[in-house]
This record gives structure tokens, sequence and C-alpha cells, in this order.
């Protein structure tokens, strides 16, 4: 119970700024409804999939072994989204183990997103997964990913020009907050206030 009445007054301090309290709103609507929280999270899902596709077919940038695993939980996300819609009519514990899921999913991805930030400034060296073989096998759609060349994971391929951030950068931020939005939905799912 404490712990809901400190986060009550970081939410009033947040309130107080307008930039913040907008944001907020945004949010709110966003968890209100389900086909609204699905759907969001849905499109950013496939968006993100989508961005990190032109990057590889349009502009030539080659994903290393990390850049590819942090897409599944992208994949995973959209699936659980698309659940998430043909199910809105499910009831709150359904929803509320739906958002914590896929919660996990995306703080689990930021997390491999911020190992690989790290391995792409020298922060520490890379592991295993970088230098394992392709995965051989069938012509399935993930095998097929798996089986393009792949990138050096201590190099970054791509950086903003204006921050000098990469793209693992921009995901660690991405997934920290889908996990924050899920979670909240989740929170408030299990709460019982309404919908999602």
């Amino acid at each position: 119970m404490r712990e809901r009445q400190v986060f009550l007054k970081f939410l009033a301090f947040l309130r107080e700024h307008t930039l913040m309290s907008a944001l907020l709103s945004f949010i709110r609507e966003q968890i209100a409804r389900p086909e609204r929280f699905y759907g969001l999270i849905l499109f950013v899902c496939l968006f993100s999939l989508g961005m990190a596709f032109a990057a590889e077919v349009f502009f030539g940038l080659e994903p290393c072994r990390l850049c590819v695993t942090q897409r599944y939980p992208f994949a995973i996300g959209a699936a659980g989204a698309l659940l998430g819609l043909i199910l809105r009519k499910g009831g709150a514990t359904f929803h509320a183990g739906l958002s914590g899921v896929l919660s996990l999913n995306f703080l689990t991805n930021a997390g491999v997103a911020l190992y690989h930030s790290g391995v792409e400034r020298k922060w520490w060296p890379s592991d295993e997964l970088c230098r394992l073989p392709p995965v051989k096998g069938g012509q399935s759609f993930i095998e097929n990913i798996l089986s393009a060349p792949m990138g050096r994971c201590d190099e970054i391929p791509w950086a903003d020009p204006l921050l000098g951030l990469s793209m693992a950068n921009y995901n660690v931020m991405l997934c920290l907050g889908l996990a924050v939005l899920c979670a909240l939905a989740a929170l408030r799912r299990r709460g019982g206030e309404g919908s999602v």
C-alpha cells in the first residue's frame, strides 16, 4: 500500500508540469480501452520491425546477431497485442496477465538492447552470441533472417547525426517506455478500474 502512495505522489508531481501532464493524459487514454492499448502496441511493434527491415533492405545496413535477437520481442509483442485485440472482451485477469507478460517481454528486450549498446560502445566485450554460426536448415522466415549476412556486434552501423545514438540506444528507450506502458495497463486492469 505504501508503494502505491509513493507512486501516486510521483504521478501528482508529474501532473504539475504541462508536458508531463500531456504525456500522462495520452498514456491514460491509451490504456483506457483494450482496442486502443493493443492497437498502439501492435502499431509500434510492426513499425519497429518494418524500420529494421527497411534499414537492412533499402539502406544496406547489415544486422548483427544482437540486432536480430532484438527483433523477436517485437514479433512476440505484435502477436500478444493481436491476441489482446481478438480477445478484447476477455476478463480483467486475462488482460492484466497479458499486459504483464508484454511488459516483461519489452523489459527483456530493453536489457538485450542495453547489453548491445554496451558492446557497441566498447563498455564490455561481446559474448559468444555474436560469434555463433548461422542456424542451418529449411527456408522458414526466421531461419532466412538468421542465415542473412551478419554485421559485427561491436560496430555501430548507423548513429543519429544529432545525438550520436545508435539504433540499439533508441531501442533501450523505446522498450523501457513500452514496458512501463504495459505495466501501467496491467496494474490498472488488476486494480479493477474498468478497461485496460
